[in-house]
């Protein structure tokens, strides 16, 4: 290889490093989008009764958390947890958490990860779509298991604007995103009942989820589900 030949192989091995460098940076996510939203406050986001259901005093030491406190620290915004009864003597907990940054490494742990940590068995995990007020939700169904304790689980993520299922979808969403130079932030939305009747319990669960829904105004409803819900 000649003189010449070895400087042009130079400058274009330099040339490639420079396009994988300025690719590398206008791929990385800038915008951030929850700076994007006006800022709310869970506990007020979320009115304590609505239809026939009444927040239940004291009762948080029944709801599992999103995750032990110093993962929610680093990973959640802001959390909250609450359980609700209805006069049919019906109890459903309703816990949710809000993440600014969906980047991989703070991005929302499903209820299937953080109660399997707690030392819950997962019996069971299931797609499906809640038909509601506000349209068709995807969501999944979990079974999870303590002793006697028995915890039917109706649950969504919204990621950006777009409510997932399961981790493929989640990661997608926010890859999706991080391409676009975005940034996207999340909610996980979760109610649980203690049930050793399932069906009844998903049944109790969307009829509550339905109600809520029913009961904020549209902003409300964009914040919880996105502008898609897909």
């Amino acid at each position: 290889m000649n003189r010449s030949q070895s400087q042009f192989k130079t400058y274009g091995v330099g040339l490639l490093m420079l396009i994988a460098a300025f690719a590398a940076w206008a791929m990385h996510p800038r915008i951030l989008m929850s700076e994007q939203r006006n800022k709310v406050s869970l506990a007020e986001l979320i009115p304590t009764g609505f239809g026939e259901w009444k927040e239940l005093p004291q009762s948080g030491r029944q709801i599992v958390n999103p995750q032990q406190t110093a993962v929610l620290d680093e990973i959640y915004s802001e959390t909250l947890s609450r359980a609700y009864v209805h006069p049919s003597g019906a109890i459903v907990m309703l816990s949710l958490a809000y993440g600014a940054n969906q980047s991989r490494d703070l991005q929302i742990h499903r209820p299937e990860v953080c109660y399997s940590a707690q030392g819950f068995q997962i019996l069971s995990t299931d797609k499906t779509s809640l038909s509601t007020s506000a349209g068709d939700i995807p969501a999944m169904h979990v079974v999870a298991k303590m002793g006697q304790r028995n915890e039917p689980i109706t649950y969504w993520v919204r990621i950006g604007e777009k409510v997932v299922r399961g981790n493929l979808e989640q990661g997608f969403a926010r890859l999706g995103y991080g391409l676009g130079g975005v940034v996207a932030d999340g909610i996980l939305f979760r109610v649980s009942s203690i049930s050793g009747e399932n069906d009844k319990a998903y049944a109790i669960q969307k009829q509550f989820i339905d109600d809520l829904l029913n009961s904020v105004p549209a902003d409300t409803k964009a914040y919880l589900l996105g502008a898609t819900k897909s």
